[in-house]
């Protein structure tokens, strides 16, 4: 599977919006390429619903969104019908056929423990300049959590935006961040005190 840092590789594939090369879809926005083991799976219909849900979150983050998995357009389009019944939400990304499993094969998201074809849950979040800023891969047993996905984001793109913080636990946009070590304080920085003394537990707004 590919690392933090690796640059994206420029996917070319047919899809349910037709074919499709990965970098001009993504254009210069945020993208992300997630996988699901197989069309007309419960859990995965689950996952792409919830996916459907949020799509306008993702949008207003300007972040592209293409999933894959080892099946066909045809299969995709069919199945697509049955997610926007189950999320009551129309499904305004575009799946990628691998039908013979090359592409996900190239990106390490084959489950090796399934006797069958399958891909496992994994998520790439890329960044405009192509290079992939997180993974995530869970089991084909496990299903994600999207709105988890959407907080990472987030936290990416404040970052980005405030290369002195980073963000704590379970942080969501609006909630207080950390001044990353080696940076100063700013004027409404809130030291926490601990017991060995040092100063590395720094907040502010």
């Amino acid at each position: 599977m590919l690392n933090l840092g690796d640059t994206m590789p420029n996917i070319k594939a047919d899809s349910t919006i037709g074919p499709i090369e990965l970098f001009d879809y993504f254009g210069s926005n945020w993208g992300i390429l997630f996988s699901h083991p197989k069309d007309f799976t419960p859990v995965c219909t689950t996952e792409l619903g919830r996916l459907a849900q949020l799509a306008e979150s993702f949008e207003k983050r300007g972040v592209k969104i293409v999933g894959l998995s080892v099946d066909t357009v045809q299969d995709h389009k069919e199945w697509t019908k049955d997610i926007e019944a189950y999320a009551k939400a129309p499904v305004k990304f575009p799946l990628l056929a691998d039908p013979n499993g090359d592409i996900a094969r190239s990106l390490g998201l084959l489950d090796k423990d399934s006797a069958d074809t399958l891909t496992v849950r994994g998520v790439f979040i890329v960044s405009p300049n192509r290079k992939i800023r997180a993974t995530i891969c869970y089991p084909t047993s496990a299903g994600r959590n999207f709105d988890e996905i959407l907080r990472v984001v987030d936290s990416l793109q404040f970052t980005d935006a405030r290369p002195d913080t980073v963000t704590p636990v379970g942080w969501k946009s609006g909630d207080e961040v950390i001044v990353k070590p080696g940076c100063p304080s700013t004027a409404d920085t809130k030291v926490l005190q601990v017991p060995s003394g040092k100063e590395y537990l720094r907040f502010t707004k």
